[in-house]
């Protein structure tokens, strides 16, 4: 990537947005954030544009696409009362953007789209994974809405070259969903949905994340296509607690696997709660849907074969740097 370029990324306050907004100056790149105007920007590179609106306002849309090189998308809700409201989250911000694109900046270099494995589904094993090239079946409103905004994006890639990047689960300084494990291992305890003997689950360190990203959003070959980012092989419960108990120092686990019957009781009785209130719900039957699946895995010889992408960190090394990230900040 050319040095000099103007990139606009959205979801820059998250976790993965901020390590992908510090690599990108670092290799000095020009960087302009898009944020909502109640979003809290906290401390920014004084380089940074930011372009403060929303994605349903045409105005601010142009004037953050306006002039950039590339834009590369991870914005997006986890959470939602609703099917609709995760499209108004997912979808509905990836047409607006790319119409606005067509309308601004119709010279724009590539726009990159970062959707998520639940967008195609899970895998029927858990070692080759699931390739692109299979057909997608989300398993929840949120897999279906990433799968939505896909084909918004390849509907406008007759005329901006566009390029859908699926992660898997990411891990890495900055996370807090992966925390919650760390610190029950640490008290020797491992709570899983499933048989934890059985399943197994693709991971990516955040900073490999943003090098396959980075890799794709300049890639000639890249056009057009649909590339899952991940390590070179799924990994099991048993990996991720090898990996972590140097670090933790637990020596007995206790591991508890919940019947499916009831975590689609505390899904359904959770997610009336949550309508009730008007809040979403940490856990519903739709999430539900996707924690007692097996195999969420998918394959990353296509990005090796054709981007030349290649995830470097080790679990072990991953989850060393993430534990002692946890503990510099006192979160674990």
């Amino acid at each position: 990537m050319v040095m000099t370029e103007a990139i606009l990324i959205t979801g820059s306050t998250g976790f993965i947005g901020q390590r992908l907004v510090r690599t990108l100056i670092n290799d000095g790149c020009k960087v302009r954030v898009f944020l909502r105007r109640e979003s809290q920007q906290g401390v920014l590179h004084e380089t940074i544009d930011v372009v403060r609106g929303s994605f349903t306002e045409a105005e601010s849309l142009a004037q953050a696409v306006r002039g950039v090189d590339r834009i590369i998308h991870l914005a997006g809700v986890t959470k939602s009362l609703t099917e609709g409201g995760y499209d108004e989250g997912n979808v509905m911000p990836v047409k607006n953007i790319l119409e606005a694109v067509t309308l601004h900046n119709p010279q724009l270099k590539r726009f990159l789209y970062v959707s998520s494995l639940t967008a195609g589904g899970p895998a029927s094993e858990g070692v080759n994974g699931v390739t692109e090239q299979e057909t997608a079946h989300p398993v929840s409103a949120y897999g279906r809405s990433k799968l939505k905004a896909e084909a918004v994006c390849m509907e406008y890639a007759a005329h901006i070259p566009v390029t859908i990047v699926r992660p898997p689960a990411v891990y890495g300084p900055g996370d807090k969903d992966v925390l919650q494990v760390f610190q029950m291992l640490a008290k020797g305890l491992l709570v899983s949905p499933v048989d934890v003997e059985k399943q197994r689950f693709s991971m990516i360190y955040v900073d490999d994340l943003v090098a396959g990203v980075l890799i794709a959003s300049r890639s000639d070959c890249s056009v057009g296509k649909l590339f899952y980012i991940t390590s070179l092989c799924s990994s099991s419960w048993d990996d991720v607690i090898e990996a972590a108990k140097p670090q933790l120092g637990f020596k007995n686990l206790l591991t508890i696997a919940l019947p499916r019957s009831l975590l689609f009781f505390v899904g359904i009785v959770s997610g009336a709660v949550a309508g009730f209130l008007g809040k979403p719900a940490l856990i519903n039957r739709d999430k539900v849907n996707e924690l007692v699946q097996h195999y969420w895995v998918c394959s990353p010889v296509l990005a090796q074969q054709k981007l030349g992408f290649t995830a470097r960190t080790t679990l072990a090394d991953g989850v060393a740097a993430t534990i002692a990230w946890y503990r510099e900040k006192g979160w674990l």
